[in-house]
C-alpha cells in the first residue's frame, strides 16, 4: 500500500510540474538564474508537498481499503474456534489450540 501512494503522490507531483511549468513559461529566460539562486527552496518545497500527498493518500487508503477489517478478522475468528468450521483443510495446530 506504500508503493501504490508513493507512486501515486509522485504521478500527482509530476502533473503539478508539468502544470506549472506551462502556466510560468513567461519565466524560462530566467530559469538559470531562479534555480541558481532558489534551487534548494524549490526542491525543498516540492519534496515536502510530495511527503503530504504521500501521507494524505496513505491515510485516504487505509480509510478505504482498511474499513471493516476488525469486523472481518472477528468473523474468522470466531469460525475458526467453533470445532465444526467451515475451515477444516486448516491443519489441526492452527485450530485446536483455540478450544
Amino acid at each position: 500500500m506504500i508503493a501504490n501512494t508513493a507512486f501515486l503522490a509522485a504521478l500527482t507531483v509530476f502533473l503539478l510540474i508539468v502544470w506549472l511549468a506551462e502556466e510560468l513559461s513567461f519565466l524560462a529566460p530566467y530559469k538559470v538564474a531562479l534555480f541558481r539562486l532558489h534551487g534548494a527552496v524549490i526542491g525543498g518545497a516540492t519534496l515536502l508537498v510530495f511527503l503530504n500527498l504521500c501521507a494524505l493518500y496513505y491515510g485516504l487508503a487505509r480509510w478505504l481499503f482498511l474499513r471493516d477489517t476488525g469486523r472481518k478478522l472477528t468473523h474468522v475468528d470466531r469460525q475458526l474456534i467453533q470445532s465444526e468450521a467451515v475451515h477444516q483443510d486448516l491443519p489441526v495446530e492452527l485450530w485446536s489450540a483455540r478450544r
